[in-house]
């Protein structure tokens, strides 16, 4: 799969979380922004520090309409570990098909262990990409202060 760009639709994916309850994306971010991110697992400490920086952000991010979710292919146990140990209140999802998700999405995975890059998307009230961010390696990724920027002026722009 090629990368996305603005304007592509975001494509289905399942999101299970530690617990067994199951999300559909993007429906399940629909009528709102949405973040999506792909980390590359409990053991980088990048990914932490994005996590931890989009559990800051929270109250901002739900102020402007925008919802987040995570994913990796850390399992269940490591994932609910991670989410209790950061305080996470977002959906955080496990066991991720790396590459599924790259063949889906154009996201890098590393191989040997398998896990895929940092990989960030906002997506628009309808599902649809506005900005993608892919990251080859441990550092580039998507920053909550970015897309408050971006959906506020988006959301000026528009009204």
């Amino acid at each position: 799969m090629p990368f996305l760009g603005p304007g592509d639709s975001f494509p289905s994916l399942k999101l299970t979380q530690p617990g067994g309850q199951t999300i559909a994306l993007p429906d399940a971010l629909a009528g709102s922004f949405g973040v999506v991110l792909f980390y590359r697992g409990s053991w980088c400490p990048y990914c932490n520090a994005q996590l931890r920086a989009f559990q800051r952000a929270g109250e901002r991010l739900a102020a402007a309409g925008i919802k987040v979710v995570a994913l990796s292919v850390d399992d269940e146990e490591t994932t609910a570990e991670q989410i209790r140990r950061h305080g996470l209140t977002f959906p955080v999802g496990h066991s991720a098909d790396a590459d599924a998700i790259a063949a889906a999405t154009g996201a890098f995975v590393h191989h040997e262990p398998d896990y895929l890059q940092s990989t960030g998307f906002l997506l628009d009230p309808s599902g649809n990409v506005v900005v993608s961010v892919y990251s080859s390696g441990a550092i580039g990724r998507l920053v909550p202060e970015d897309v408050l920027g971006l959906v506020r002026h988006l959301s000026d722009a528009a009204g």
